[in-house]
Formats: C-alpha cells, sequence, structure tokens
C-alpha cells in the first residue's frame, strides 16, 4: 500500500509541477504514467479529474495570490469548459475498455506533439485574446474529460499561439481548470463509481504539495525547456505504451 501511495505521489507531484508552471499537461502527463502502469482509461481520466479538484483549487488559490489571473478570460471559459467535460466524461464512460486504451494513448501522443511544438515556435505575447474563447473552452473540457488530460494543451497552446501573455494565460487556465474538473469527476461518480480513491489520495499529497512552487515557477522560469522536456517524456510514455498494445495487447 504505501509503495503504490508513494507512486501515485510522485506522479501527482511531477504532474501538478508541469502544470502549475505552464498551465498545460497534468492530465496528459499524469493519464500517460496512468495508462503505462494499466490503468483503463475511464478509471484513468476519473482518477485524474478527481485528484484535480484537490490540485487545481491549490494551484488556482496559488495563482491568485502572485496575481497571475485574467478575469474576462475566466469567465468566457468557465461555461463551455464545464459543458464539455460533462460530455466527454459521459462519452468515456459508455466506451468499451481496450479499443479505447489506443484511441487515448494515440490522443496524449498527438499532445505531447502539441506541447513540443508550441515549446519550439514560443512568439512574444502581444495581450490577452478575449474573442471566440466558447468553442475553444468546450473543445478544451471534451477532450480533457474524453483522454484524461487536454485542457491544457488545447486551450493554453491556443491562448499562446494568439498572443496571449504566458503568466496570466496559465494562471487564467489554471484556475478554470477546477471546475472542468469538477463537472468531469461528478459524471464519472455518477457513472462509474468511486472505486479508484486509493489512486487519488497519492496524487492529491503529490499535487498539493507541488502547486505553490509550480506556481512561483510559472512567475520567475522561462517555460521553453520546461515544455520541451515535459513534450518528450509524454511522446515517448505514449510510443511506450502504444507499442505494449500492439505487440501484447
Amino acid at each position: 500500500m504505501f509503495p503504490d501511495l508513494l507512486r501515485f505521489a510522485l506522479i501527482g507531484f511531477l504532474a501538478q509541477m508541469v502544470d502549475g508552471a505552464l498551465g498545460m499537461a497534468y492530465g496528459v502527463t499524469s493519464a500517460t504514467f496512468l495508462l503505462h502502469l494499466g490503468v483503463p482509461p475511464a478509471i484513468a481520466s476519473a482518477t485524474v479529474h478527481t485528484a484535480e479538484l484537490f490540485t487545481t483549487s491549490a494551484s488556482g488559490l496559488s495563482h491568485l495570490f502572485f496575481r497571475n489571473i485574467d478575469w474576462r478570460v475566466f469567465k468566457r471559459l468557465l461555461l463551455p469548459g464545464v459543458l464539455g467535460a460533462i460530455l466527454g466524461a459521459g462519452l468515456l464512460s459508455h466506451v468499451p475498455v481496450q479499443p479505447f486504451r489506443y484511441l487515448v494513448a494515440l490522443y496524449l501522443l498527438v499532445m505531447g506533439i502539441v506541447i513540443l511544438r508550441k515549446a519550439l515556435k514560443m512568439t512574444q505575447p502581444t495581450g490577452s485574446p478575449v474573442t471566440r474563447l466558447f468553442p475553444l473552452g468546450f473543445c478544451g473540457g471534451f477532450f480533457d474529460a474524453l483522454g484524461g488530460g487536454g485542457w491544457g494543451p488545447i486551450v493554453v497552446a491556443s491562448l499562446l499561439g494568439r498572443g496571449g501573455v504566458p503568466r496570466y494565460t496559465v494562471g487564467t487556465v489554471n484556475l478554470v481548470e477546477f471546475f472542468v474538473a469538477l463537472a468531469a469527476s461528478a459524471t464519472f461518480f455518477l457513472t462509474i463509481g468511486f472505486d479508484y480513491w486509493p489512486r487519488i489520495v497519492g496524487m492529491v499529497l503529490g499535487g498539493v504539495l507541488a502547486a505553490p512552487l509550480a506556481a512561483y515557477v510559472c512567475k520567475k522560469i522561462p517555460a521553453r525547456p520546461f515544455m520541451v522536456l515535459v513534450g518528450i517524456l509524454i511522446l515517448i510514455l505514449n510510443l511506450h505504451t502504444l507499442l505494449q498494445l500492439f505487440f501484447w495487447g
């Protein structure tokens, strides 16, 4: 029990360091590790989102403390993000497990490429974009619940690509993510139950410890090298997962 707790705490710590500093990849990183350990997709996504209730609240409060929030963007992302998460979680709870592991691993592989590409093409910020945020928030919430991650890579990558200031983009997306995680985890609880709590405890402990440090890192340290490392890590792990599924089933 204790070694498993440490294992999931380490996953939660690393994932929250990535997410809190970059505004993306908590779900992608942690879901990648969970799938790598053989956790079914729906359970992996439910575990990630329930743990995120605690980690994103800690992260959001940390970003509030460091004044990293753009309230205009927050208001425009909140509702569509929640609606997308409910739909994605509901769909994932009613699909066959084994075939969907291929799709989730492939999706996470694509997200790793998105993160890496964004790191290599980071541009000078021009201001916070406030238009066309409803479809962006909906797609981010939907794919986040469906794949266990993707809110940050989709939303942060898009906002940064449109000239968003990294500090405010990361902080705002992290704060909205709490409500997205709440919607997804509530949907999973109603559809598949709550038998995955031991994993959640470890991930929450690691994530909450990392949240204040990650918010400070977001304010002080350049994101590009960190994003490159995260993108490479996700690519390697999901390629390995796909090879395992292909050769060993």
